[in-house]
Parts: C-alpha cells; structure tokens; sequence
C-alpha cells in the first residue's frame, strides 16, 4: 500500500519521474504512488516544486509537508499533516483499522 495515516498525518510513498512535460499523478504503481513533474532534479529543484504541488493538491500549507527519505532518489516518502482534502481520483481511506 502506498500511504498510511498515523493520528492526522497521512504517509506517502512516491515514485517521483522529474522533467515531465506537466505535473500530475499518473496512479499507483506497485507499492508507490507515481507523480510525475515539471522541475529539474538538480539543486533541490524538484523537491520543493514537488512538496507545493502536493500542497495545492492536499489544500495545505507547504510547511505541513515533510520529506521523510529519499531527498536524492526518485523513491520517497512524505508526510502530510491534517490534509484538508484528497485529491480526486486518489482511493485514501483514513479508515484506520486493520
């Protein structure tokens, strides 16, 4: 499974394609959550293009978006704090019983 919630905190973890021709979520692929965007990977470019895209989307501040690992991988896993929304098209559930 790509996420799990943890109290009001949502985990993801994201297969990252930078330099794409536009920014969106292709859909999960395997155990991640692909996402492809605009920015290059150099300089940090693509993280921070990646955690405000994730906040327009979350309809949250970028400051409650974290990178938990894989600053310099295309796998990584982020931390969203009381995500005000989901985006549409995403199945996350804040069912949290197992």
């Amino acid at each position: 499974m790509y996420y799990r919630w943890e109290k009001e905190a949502l985990y993801l973890d994201c297969s990252i394609q930078p330099k794409s021709n536009e920014d969106r979520i292709v859909g999960v692929v395997g155990e991640h959550l692909k996402i492809r965007i605009s920015a290059a990977p150099t300089g940090g470019k693509a993280n921070k293009h990646l955690v405000r895209y994730l906040a327009k989307l979350f309809h949250t501040k970028q400051a409650a978006i974290t990178l938990v690992s894989g600053q310099t991988g295309r796998h990584k896993r982020l931390c969203i704090k009381k995500p005000l929304s989901i985006p549409p098209g995403l199945k996350i559930s804040k069912d949290t019983s197992c």
